[in-house]
């Protein structure tokens, strides 16, 4: 059986683009980052994954709120990605880059894209909850900068396409 050390150690080399994701629960908003976010079909309604530590401050309160929005990160906002993985709650939303749609949840204007979300499975693994949600709502803000990546532990960059 594979150890969990062994398992994190070869799950670091996988390289993963960096989300937060948000939502708003009796008017208060939450959220955390993630790196566990796929799509799951475009057909015949667009529908994405996201893997939510059950540990996590946010995840009851996206229970709860049912609806969330996943907002993918670029270079340069590793500071933002590092904020809402740190214990301290109240610095998490202090920017005037924030707006919100269909949902209510918090969406980032300054991100590459936002998905927002209404909460339609869920299945707990484990340690983490598999939230799946239909789209809603999608906000493609920018496509002039590289995305945010995390692999072995830091923060890396892509190349924008063409």
């Amino acid at each position: 059986m594979i150890d969990a050390f062994t398992f994190k150690l070869g799950m670091r080399r996988l390289a993963a683009g960096v989300c937060i994701v948000t939502t708003l629960d009796e008017e208060i908003p939450h959220g955390l980052v993630a790196t566990s976010v796929n799509s799951v079909c475009a057909e015949p309604r667009p529908s994405l994954l996201v893997c939510v530590n059950r540990s996590a401050s946010a995840h009851d309160r996206i229970l709860n709120a049912s609806s969330f929005c996943v907002n993918v990160l670029s270079d340069g906002d590793d500071d933002l990605a590092d904020r809402f993985a740190a214990a301290d709650r109240a610095r998490r939303f202090e920017s005037d880059r924030w707006t919100s749609l269909l949902t209510g949840a918090p969406a980032l204007e300054a991100s590459l894209a936002s998905f927002d979300c209404r909460l339609t499975q869920t299945a707990v693994i484990h340690s983490h909850t598999i939230m799946i949600g239909e789209v809603l709502d999608i906000r493609l803000w920018r496509d002039d900068i590289a995305p945010l990546v995390y692999i072995n532990g830091h923060f890396d960059r892509l190349g924008v396409g063409g």
